[in-house]
């Protein structure tokens, strides 16, 4: 049996599009009755005939990675282990919230699959828990390092990131990958597609710093290889390509037949308008979008190595171009 937590989610619901196909028994745990129905508008998306057939082999049980009562009774007998949950935010208010999911519920997680015999996990961490620098060309042996710029999502995703190497030292058998951006077909209200959002309704400037983007499938892809091989006890980048956000934002709003934004938007614009925005958020209650940690990325020049999974695996990731259409054409509401 094969065990998924965070399938309602970007990545976790395109991965289960691709294990359903494979025929084999699956179990994913849910805590939303309409994420749970956005993933099977994903599989509608994706295979089409007979998606419903496809969708219903996966055993949905309403469960939280926090409940390690429930969680328990979940996993048993899990095979293969994949560990897609885990909660994005820039908020400094939600640092213990990431520390208790993304740290805490991981430690669930590994620790049960200790308890359970002969089965292999797959933890999805983040490029935010490789580190490395500025302008330099980062891969997986670059260093990790904890400075006042580092945001508490990072810190929650390489404290997760050490317990499963703990258990890795332990004698789990577990592989790790560090996607970047991930992009592909979904709701564009959510996580990372937010952008095709905007740019569909206008904006004038893109941030001139730069990141890397990868397409959902092909991070399902290199998860479910790597889970079917006999790696083990390896990270790997999944990059599909690095982009400064100007060509990013540029290439999306072409293929959505808008215009793209005209100019590079300066630090001190951006810094008046988290003030401003600031202020409005304590009188309503909301969180603020934009906070330091997100204005820090979008300044920021990171480029990464993929090529250790594209060796091992002989892998050739989707272009950007194919990415994009791909996240337009299978956009929910």
């Amino acid at each position: 049996m094969i065990f998924v937590t965070g399938g309602t989610g970007l990545l976790g619901s395109h991965l289960l599009v691709e294990l359903a196909q494979n025929n084999q028994d699956i179990r994913a745990i849910y805590r939303c009755e309409k994420k749970k129905e956005s993933v099977r508008s994903l599989f509608k998306y994706y295979i089409a005939k007979d998606y419903n057939l496809f969708f219903d082999r996966i055993e949905w049980i309403k469960s939280d990675i926090l409940d390690i009562i429930d969680l328990r009774d979940a996993m048993e007998g899990a095979k293969q282990i994949y560990h897609c949950a885990g909660l994005v935010s820039f908020h400094k208010r939600d640092f213990n919230k990431l520390l208790k999911i993304n740290y805490e519920g991981t430690s669930n997680i590994v620790n049960l699959a200790l308890e359970i015999k002969n089965c292999k996990l797959c933890y999805v961490s983040s490029t935010a828990a490789i580190g490395g620098e500025k302008n330099e060309y980062i891969n997986e042996k670059s260093k990790w390092k904890n400075t006042p710029k580092t945001s508490g999502y990072s810190v929650s995703k390489y404290s997760a990131e050490r317990e499963v190497w703990r258990a890795i030292q332990e004698g789990l058998n577990a592989v790790i990958v560090n996607p970047c951006v991930i992009i592909g077909a979904g709701n564009w209200k959510l996580s990372s597609l937010k952008i095709f959002d905007t740019l569909k309704k206008g904006s004038w400037f893109y941030p001139p710093g730069s990141n890397a983007i990868v397409d959902a499938r092909d991070v399902s892809e290199i998860m479910i290889k790597l889970m079917n091989s006999d790696i083990k006890s390896e990270r790997f980048l999944c990059i599909g390509s690095n982009q400064s956000f100007k060509k990013l934002m540029f290439e999306i709003a072409q293929k959505l037949g808008v215009n793209p934004p005209k100019k590079a938007v300066s630090r001190y614009i951006v810094e008046v308008t988290r003030v401003i925005i600031e202020l409005f958020s304590m009188l309503t209650g909301k969180k603020n979008p934009m906070t330091s940690d997100t204005i820090n990325s979008l300044f920021d020049h990171k480029s990464y190595d993929a090529s250790k999974i594209k060796n091992l695996l002989n892998y050739k990731f989707r272009d950007l171009s194919e990415a994009i259409e791909n996240s337009i054409r299978g956009q929910q509401h």
